[in-house]
């Protein structure tokens, strides 16, 4: 029986207002908020404190913070002034390449305009066809990755599929599909028996706020569990198959993903289970070779490890001794060498310079 995923955005342009709004991810799943972005303060501020997180989302978002620059130019169309502003927005957070990626294209579009006025509405219609490109890419990523779910639930038929997945990469990262689950989503309507693994991803737990309530709305069956425990599941023959997204990867196989995905590949490794990687073309670096020594990696602040957020109107809880220090690296890199192939919108291919770059054969 099939059956239909909801659907849903998590950035979009109030058409009345003409004003940018988002998901504000912090609350979820108790409290789904709206928040207006109507400056580029606001744009960096939803960007560095996870309004909006999740590689495409973030290119996104800075695609119309450039929009939102220009509806407050004051400057009479100075390029000095949108190319700071840029630089700012670019700077809001160092790993996810779709961030730069998708400011730069801005700017080039909006740059070939002399007047002001028009630049508004050029930035307007880019940074929407950015948002439409990046929901068309998730769809094609799932129609290319069901393939690989289908193949397992012919070995087994009658028994779920079970598939295990790292941080979020659905929806509310990827504009509407997601890039993880969009062939979890795609399975599913097709009738296809799965179950998902939802690792809670500490320390903001977008696993277990973001992933479980992605997948309860949808309907798919899942089980949140531990970052921890994966490894266990993996050697009780409880995963099929590990699908996860990726903030960069280079053009040689390399993937930086949430922290705790490189554990996850080890384990998938040693217990011969797939490690598939799911991407759109906008989350490579085409400038890298090196993930593990090139890729920079955020670290964000230490109260997050520190301290865990409570229901709405309830205060934070303090998880270790008051005077223990913390770290918070927010990403690992998953060598290339662990990954058994890449999703992306043009099809499936090995983590490796010559697979990659026949997909992508402009880039050679």
């Amino acid at each position: 029986m099939n059956k239909a995923c909801e659907r849903f955005r998590p950035i979009w342009i109030d058409h009345q207002s003409d004003v940018v709004k988002v998901i504000d991810q912090r609350a979820l799943p108790h409290e789904q908020i709206d928040m207006e972005l109507n400056s580029v303060e606001q744009v960096i501020f939803a960007i560095k404190e996870m309004v909006v997180r999740g590689a495409p989302l973030i290119g996104v978002t800075g695609a119309y913070g450039i929009f939102v620059a220009l509806k407050n130019d004051k400057y009479n169309g100075d390029e000095t002034y949108i190319k700071n502003e840029a630089k700012k927005i670019i700077n809001a957070r160092p790993t996810a390449v779709n961030l730069s990626w998708g400011v730069n294209r801005m700017l080039t579009a909006v740059l070939s305009e002399k007047n002001s006025f028009q630049r508004v509405d050029i930035a307007r219609q880019v940074a929407g066809e950015i948002a439409e490109e990046e929901v068309e890419n998730s769809k094609n990523i799932g129609q290319h990755g069901v393939k690989l779910i289908e193949e397992i639930a012919r070995e087994k038929p009658g028994k779920p599929v079970n598939i295990l997945t790292h941080c979020n990469a659905g929806s509310l990262a990827c504009i509407e599909y997601g890039t993880a689950t969009a062939p979890i989503y795609a399975a599913w309507e097709m009738g296809i028996n799965v179950h998902v693994w939802v690792d809670e991803t500490r320390p903001l737990n977008q696993g277990a706020r973001l992933t479980a309530w992605e997948l309860g709305k949808s309907g798919v069956p899942h089980t949140v569990i531990t970052d921890n425990a994966g490894g266990h599941l993996m050697q009780h023959n409880m995963v099929d198959m590990v699908i996860v997204g990726t903030d960069r990867s280079t053009y040689t196989g390399d993937v930086a993903n949430k922290i705790g995905t490189y554990l996850k590949a080890l384990a998938a490794k040693d217990n011969n289970i797939p490690f598939y990687v799911a991407l759109p073309s906008s989350t490579f670096d085409w400038t890298i070779r090196d993930g593990v020594a090139d890729i920079p990696i955020e670290v964000r602040d230490p109260d997050e490890v520190r301290y865990i957020p409570g229901a709405p109107k309830s205060h934070d809880h303090l998880l270790m001794p008051e005077n223990s220090p913390a770290a918070n690296y927010a990403f690992d890199v998953t060598p290339a060498r662990l990954v058994t192939a890449f999703i992306t919108e043009r099809g499936v291919c090995r983590a490796n310079e010559a697979d990659v770059k026949q997909l992508f054969p402009e880039k050679k």
